[in-house]
């Protein structure tokens, strides 16, 4: 079954031109069954770039989805017009007040990173969401500034400030194959990565609860679940689209930024040449995954969530 978005959503489009099956709300309405409800906290400045990247994973399941987009109440979105924040996307503080509840959140990633949590404008209210996950979300799903913000949070894991930038595709090895959260994954896999800050599994084994699923020699712990919380922290990119980390590169090129090529990512290292997707099959896998899980274990009755 198809995600429900609605149809003037510019991921509409996209997805139905990828053979995503896609619904309005109109459509689903008329089917007698219950759709997952799944939220997106976007962070990202790209919100658009963004809302398709999630919408396109979480829609490539057999279940109908409710893809819900959020905002953080106070803070002004400078890279995405004002009309699709206002068309589209709700503000916490409303979502909060109306008690309604979630299957599943993702929370994204943002560009903050070089600042201590304590110093990011809304981490005031962002600890509030990760408060509220506890009572009103079966399963979150942070996502790489936004897991650490969350590890941070929940478990007291630090993040700690890189002397370059992880940047490129490194490969992961799957450290429990038996999880649900990696059926049908390969022994290793290949993951993208762009980040200045790391989360030590050192850190991370020394809180009890903590499982980290996979990682990588090169760049640390990738996915850790965290059973007590209902929580999974992914601090890479299974999302990106082929083109990310070109658009990246190319962007610190312009600037005049210090920056060294993506690792394992152009063919032969040449920049000239088109990026190939080694990532795809594997990011389709997890988050399908993600939302099999949740909806094996979701109340039926949402009033149920967090109790």
């Amino acid at each position: 079954m198809p995600i429900k978005l609605p149809s003037d959503l510019p991921a509409f489009d996209v997805l139905t031109r990828e053979g995503v099956m896609v619904m309005s709300e109109d459509a689903a309405a008329r089917q007698d069954i219950r759709p997952l409800r799944i939220g997106l906290l976007n962070l990202m400045p790209k919100k658009i770039q963004t809302e398709n990247q999630f919408a396109r994973l979480i829609g490539a399941t057999p279940l109908q989805i409710e893809f819900s987009l959020i905002r953080m109440s106070e803070h002004a979105a400078r890279n995405t017009a004002a009309e699709h924040m206002e068309a589209f996307y709700r503000p916490f503080s409303d979502v909060a007040a109306s008690g309604e509840k979630f299957d599943g959140l993702v929370i994204t990633g943002a560009p903050v990173e070089h600042l201590p949590f304590e110093e990011v404008t809304y981490w005031e209210e962002l600890t509030r969401v990760f408060d509220w996950t506890q009572t009103h979300v079966h399963s979150t799903f942070g996502v790489c500034w936004g897991g650490m913000a969350m590890i941070h949070y929940l478990n007291g894991v630090p993040k700690h400030m890189l002397d370059h930038k992880a940047f490129g595709c490194f490969r992961h090895r799957n450290l429990a194959p038996a999880s649900p959260y990696l059926r049908g994954f390969s022994d290793d896999c290949v993951i993208p990565v762009s980040r200045w800050t790391e989360v030590r599994q050192a850190d991370v084994d020394a809180v009890p609860g903590l499982t980290t699923l996979l990682g990588s020699d090169a760049v640390g712990p990738c996915l850790v679940e965290d059973q007590g919380h209902r929580a999974l922290y992914i601090f890479n990119h299974l999302e990106y689209d082929s083109g990310t980390l070109k658009e990246e590169y190319d962007r610190d090129v312009s600037r005049g930024a210090d920056v060294t090529l993506p690792v394992n990512y152009y063919p032969d290292d040449d920049p000239a040449r088109q990026p190939q997707n080694r990532w795809r099959s594997h990011a389709h896998l997890l988050y399908g995954n993600w939302i099999n899980q949740i909806y094996q274990t979701t109340p039926y009755e949402m009033s149920q969530i967090g109790n």
